[in-house]
């Protein structure tokens, strides 16, 4: 494979320059004041996965100006991997904390992500509009089945989880949008993704932490 090949995947990118897509590459920083205010809450709380979680969302916000500068194939793996780990994790943790499972199962049931994605980005992938946004669409729709699940018992972290899920939808729109729009406006949509998919993963953060503190006052 050819790590340094380039790509021209959305629109503001005009050239193979560094700074070709600057709304792109500087609204990163959106992940970084978002994992920041969340590494600040959960602090001194006992929440070691929260902390990780805020780690990684920092790591999305420099993978994603890597690869919106670079825009190589190197850069696009620093772009997905931590947005995979992210998703990995943060499964792991509702499995184990929102449902209890032991460590084992909780395991098991995070790898079943893979499957659960093989059989749903293909049928996802046959809505024209989503093209590539169709790798992200099976998330928005597990959160809302651990939403609808967990409703009756945890409500609160139920309607957390399906506020979560509305913001990575119309972040998804956004990334969609960006190359159909393009003609007739060059800036793209793309940014918007950064901006929105920011909120939401630092807001599911927040719905961890909080879910947590409800059950530490409950026990």
């Amino acid at each position: 494979m050819d790590w340094t090949r380039e790509i021209d995947a959305y629109c503001e990118r005009l050239s193979p320059d560094y700074w070709a897509e600057p709304v792109n590459a500087i609204t990163n920083l959106a992940f970084l004041i978002a994992a920041f205010v969340m590494w600040r809450r959960v602090q001194g709380q006992g929440l070691a996965l929260a902390r990780w979680l805020c780690g990684i969302l920092a790591a999305i916000g420099i993978g994603s100006f890597l690869f919106h500068t670079h825009a190589q194939s190197w850069s696009a793996l620093a772009d997905v991997l931590p947005i995979v780990l992210f998703v990995l994790l943060y499964i792991y943790a509702a499995n184990r904390d929102m449902w209890q499972m032991r460590r084992g199962w909780a395991i098991c049931a995070t790898v079943a992500f893979f499957p659960y994605a093989a059989l749903t980005v293909p049928v996802f992938s046959q809505i024209a509009v989503l093209g590539s946004s169709a790798a992200y669409a099976p998330v928005p729709l597990l959160i809302l089945i651990y939403a609808a699940l967990l409703w009756r018992r945890m409500p609160d972290t139920a309607l957390g989880l399906a506020v979560g899920a509305t913001l990575l939808i119309l972040s998804i729109l956004f990334r969609s949008i960006d190359l159909p729009l393009c003609s007739g406006w060059p800036m793209g949509t793309h940014f918007m993704w950064h901006i929105l998919n920011a909120l939401m993963l630092g807001w599911m953060i927040e719905v961890y932490r909080r879910h947590m503190l409800r059950s530490a006052a409950g026990s």
